[in-house]
């Protein structure tokens, strides 16, 4: 059997758990820089706001409601995901991190377990000790196991936030209803294709002929399809080594001087290196990019990129960040207002085990540097050693002028009791 937690409203869920005032009132989160909604509670929902509004064009609409409007605070928002998935773990050691807010279980070995109480279990536990609600949906598949939790959070009360497809005739019904828009992996495209096809639920697809489905589309369709007959055929995913690491943002104001611009390069490529060392990669090549602000179409636009090889491979922030700024430097256009920049790291291979190049090699000392510089920023947190050419007060320069304190990751901001 399979189960599916996820966390309900889980940005908005973790800003009450600290702040329980904001219990059943609406709540919208912002993207970064304060752009637009990108989480909203149901009671938000149920006002009308809708998902990806501008908040320019909806600040009077939040007003006139009371929605409580947060900036993302990802700091806490990582924390208390890394809570739930710790104490899922604590129930079956097969667990796939899916995302910040749900979670896929395998439970092998089970097959003696009541899965109700089992699922009440998780969900009390999570909500004790996180203050987090979850719904849990399990079923003998993973695409089930989606179905089972949609069910979950959409009868709450009949439910209690558990629902488990533990029968055939359960299995007909939960497809019988959901929409095929609504099935897990049926993006905007193949849902065209299908209601063209007369699919209009999840039991209608799983109709169709296994050669009509593997002809059409693909062994990834044909793997639903089969999941959705309760039939195993979608695995829980390993953790894989990534193939590229990128770090890309938006910046708080458009920058048209080429030195703000460079150190927002360098921290980009020092948070690339970073990431390389801690899964034991090093790069052949970076690729930086730069662009304007594309939504004002009453400037000047510029949109540029470069690539970078490398005669050897590293995962120096020395490196990368020397090569990415030198990059940068030939792609910027003087009077072009900048609003994005970003610096992806390619050609991964494992750091200790690659070709060795008889002519050109790293610098020796930088290995025992790197090592040093991140148990120091690990010990201490909040980046505390840089290159001197990064912003030594800011990482991550965003406008959050509605940013909730960081109630779990920094000591000045732990709730004081009086």
């Amino acid at each position: 059997m399979y189960a599916l937690v996820d966390c309900n409203n889980f940005y908005a869920s973790c800003e009450r758990v600290f702040n329980p005032n904001l219990n059943n009132k609406p709540i919208a989160i912002l993207s970064n820089n304060d752009g637009c909604v990108i989480s909203r509670s149901d009671e938000a929902k149920a006002l009308g706001l809708p998902m990806g509004a501008p908040i320019f064009k909806w600040e009077k609409f939040c007003k006139e409601n009371d929605i409580e409007i947060f900036s993302s605070n990802y700091p806490l928002y990582g924390d208390m995901s890394s809570r739930v998935m710790s104490i899922l773990k604590q129930f079956t050691p097969d667990v796939e991190v899916y995302s910040i807010d749900e979670a896929f279980l395998e439970f092998k070995g089970f097959e003696n377990f009541n899965f109700n109480d089992y699922g009440n279990q998780i969900r009390q536990r999570i909500l004790k000790w996180t203050g987090i609600p979850v719904g849990v949906g399990i079923a003998p598949t993973k695409a089930l196991s989606k179905v089972a939790n949609k069910i979950s959070r959409k009868f709450p009360e009949q439910t209690k936030g558990v629902y488990v497809i533990d029968s055939e005739e359960k299995r007909i019904k939960a497809l019988k209803w959901l929409k095929i828009e609504d099935v897990w992996g049926i993006g905007w495209g193949l849902q065209k294709r299908l209601k063209a096809k007369n699919c209009k639920t999840a039991f209608d697809f799983v109709q169709l002929s296994d050669d009509w489905v593997r002809k059409t589309f693909s062994i990834t369709e044909w793997k639903l399809k089969k999941d959705l007959e309760g039939i195993p055929s979608i695995m829980l995913d390993e953790v894989k080594t990534k193939r590229a690491i990128a770090t890309t943002r938006s910046f708080e104001y458009t920058f048209s001087d080429i030195e703000n611009i460079k150190e927002r390069i360098s921290t980009f490529a020092t948070s690339c290196a970073e990431k390389l060392r801690k899964q034991g990669s090093s790069c052949h090549m970076i690729y930086v990019m730069l662009s304007s602000d594309r939504h004002k179409k009453e400037l000047e636009q510029h949109k540029a990129s470069k690539i970078i090889s490398l005669p050897y491979p590293t995962d120096s922030s020395l490196i990368i960040s020397q090569q990415a700024v030198q990059a940068v430097t030939t792609i910027f256009k003087e009077g072009i207002k900048y609003k994005r920049a970003g610096v992806i790291v390619m050609g991964l291979v494992p750091t200790y085990n690659h070709q060795m190049d008889l002519f050109e090699t790293e610098n020796p000392k930088h290995k025992p540097l790197m090592h040093a510089i991140d148990g120091l920023n690990k010990k201490y947190a909040d980046y505390k050693v840089k290159l001197a050419n990064q912003d030594l007060k800011r990482t991550w320069k965003m406008r959050q002028e509605r940013l909730s304190p960081r109630y779990t990751t920094n000591i000045n901001d732990i709730i004081k009791v009086k």
